[in-house]
């Protein structure tokens, strides 16, 4: 869209940035370590690729914190691949097993609490959650409001839901509670679209690839490659509306999810235009991105053109993968970064209000630190506390890189760290300590405070590769407030519900709960605000039910719970 509004905005962005330069000699040094193998998270994702390349190989995988067993602590579920090609075992792959990983998705507890010491035990069979089909991405809620956080775990395949049974233990109830799905599926989000106080169910779609169907692929210099998405049709995504006992129905055509299609990859849901109903953003890789705006009749409209989301600044149609949600200016409006593929540069759609996006990439200097890298898992994330949404964004190629020419696995990239100077960002990558000199496959990411100390930290799954997780020790940092919602009228973990934090002579923070985003994976329900110097502050919901109610003077520094229905009512 190219309206005066959306011209003027542009403008704006860039009035910031001699200021911010000002500033950066100030910036704190972020500083993150990777704790994986030493708080014994012994994963290995698994490609089960013998040399056909099929396209699922080079796509997965995700990855989930969540508090399972309610103990305070967040654990890891990450999801794993197999074998595709028929008569093959995994002994066959070109890349076998990792020695000591265990086949199949995994679900690591965190002993924090327990023991006092971040330390990860496997216990994936007495979890009730060991699966060995072909693995893409996971979804987190709780889907029956019980307060234990539940998984939907996508695949090639069909897909699985795991009810929670609160006692340390899952139960596969996919066929009773009506969401299976053969279809190739990628991300999915919980989200209660129609504010009924249940959570509901959306599920992208990718391709029409089958293994009996795979095409040959080539390099430009005639080497056997992965396909591109143009070799195949996409398919249509599906939304399931949850009937509140236990069971879902399939609303894909009653809603007009079906009206509009593509290779979905990444979904964030947020209420775009402000209006009080939760909208859905598809990151569609190589077609027009699709924003889907909830009508509040139990319908939606795609609006993503009309909106300024679908294309980039010139036009085109980008690689979407992995996409975030967040206020990154302070606006109080949730703008959309979709990363892409290399040579394309992550797109910033920034969202001046009633679903009013421009694409501020270049004037935000997001687009020479993305351009040579190809995106997935990412998330604004305040990773220094310091009040303003930062940006992490997870890399790896999908088709062979030409530099990388005779290495065995030749996608891999650097991830990327970028702080947030005002309107403007800085690659911080390089400050960031040794996770972000390796060079690996990244894919998907989830985040959230997984040692309890305030700070956010990262968990990235690598295809093809171990497992990282990014603890944050950046120094120094400023104040900060943990929020866990307990709905009572509205969906349990409060999903949905806008978050304003206010701090004394500050701009307020706005933030909503939700646990998707990024690429196949979910992220702590915890919100978490980055204070700076302040001391106090006071907490303003607005749930889905309607209920606006406030909490003043709350503990800085520290998680507090919420729950709906004890604050003073606005």
């Amino acid at each position: 869209m190219t309206s005066s509004g959306q011209v003027a905005t542009a403008i704006l962005c860039c009035s910031f940035v001699s200021v911010n330069c000002s500033r950066q000699a100030e910036s704190p040094k972020p500083r993150f370590r990777d704790v994986a193998a030493a708080t014994g998270l012994n994963f290995h994702h698994f490609t089960g690729a013998t040399g056909r390349y099929y396209l699922p190989e080079i796509m997965g995988s995700g990855v989930a914190l969540l508090d399972y067993d309610g103990d305070g602590d967040l654990d890891i579920f990450l999801v794993q691949g197999a074998v595709l090609e028929p008569g093959k075992a995994p002994a066959d792959s070109l890349f076998p097993p990792s020695a000591g990983c265990k086949p199949g998705n995994r679900l690591f507890r965190n002993m924090l609490k327990e023991t006092g010491k971040l330390q990860f035990v496997d216990v994936t069979e007495q979890a009730g959650l060991a699966f060995t089909g072909y693995g893409m991405g996971v979804a987190v809620g709780d889907y029956n409001n019980d307060g234990y956080p539940d998984l939907y775990v996508t695949n090639f395949g069909s897909n699985i839901l795991y009810r929670n049974n609160g006692n340390g233990t899952f139960t596969d109830v996919t066929r009773e509670a009506g969401v299976a799905d053969g279809a190739w599926s990628t991300s999915a989000s919980f989200i209660d679209y129609d504010n009924d106080g249940h959570l509901d169910l959306y599920v992208a779609h990718y391709l029409d690839f089958t293994v009996r169907g795979n095409k040959e692929c080539s390099t430009p210099a005639g080497e056997r490659d992965y396909c591109t998405p143009k070799a195949y049709k996409a398919v249509p995504s599906r939304l399931f509306r949850n009937l509140g006992n236990g069971k879902f129905q399939d609303v894909t055509q009653i809603a007009g999810i079906n009206s509009a299609i593509g290779p979905g990859l990444g979904v964030a849901s947020d209420d775009f235009n402000g209006d009080g109903w939760p909208d859905i953003y598809v990151a569609n890789d190589g077609e027009a991105n699709l924003l889907w705006l909830n009508n509040g009749n139990g319908t939606f409209r795609e609006a993503a053109l009309l909106s300024g989301a679908a294309y980039s600044a010139d036009g085109v149609a980008r690689a979407g993968m992995g996409v975030a949600a967040g206020d990154f200016d302070g606006s109080g409006n949730e703008s959309i970064l979709v990363t892409n593929l290399a040579r394309e540069g992550a797109t910033l759609y920034r969202n001046a209000g009633n679903a009013d996006f421009t694409d501020t990439t270049m004037q935000c200097g997001l687009y020479l630190p993305t351009f040579p890298l190809t995106g997935f898992g990412v998330a604004w994330f305040d990773y220094d506390n310091g009040g303003r949404l930062d940006l992490f964004i997870a890399n790896g190629a999908v088709t062979k890189l030409e530099g990388l020419r005779g290495e065995p696995y030749p996608f891999h990239q650097r991830n990327l760290l970028l702080h947030n100077e005002g309107s403007r960002f800085r690659e911080t990558s390089a400050e960031a300590g040794a996770p972000f000199a390796l060079s690996e496959v990244g894919r998907g990411a989830a985040f959230g405070d997984v040692d309890n100390n305030g700070t956010l930290d990262i968990v990235v799954a690598n295809n093809n590769g171990p497992v990282r997780l990014l603890l944050n020790e950046s120094t120094p940092r400023g104040h900060w407030l943990e929020v866990r919602l307990q709905g009572v009228k509205s969906n349990r973990d409060g999903i949905g519900t806008r978050l304003t934090v206010r701090r004394t002579g500050k701009d307020p923070l706005v933030r909503r709960v939700h646990t998707d985003g990024s690429y196949l994976s979910a992220s702590d329900v915890r919100v978490h605000f980055g204070l700076g110097d302040a001391r106090q502050a006071t907490v303003l919901a607005e749930w889905p039910s309607g209920l606006k109610e406030e909490w003043l003077n709350v503990a800085i520094d520290s998680e507090i719970v919420l729950r709906e229905g004890s604050g003073r009512v606005r």
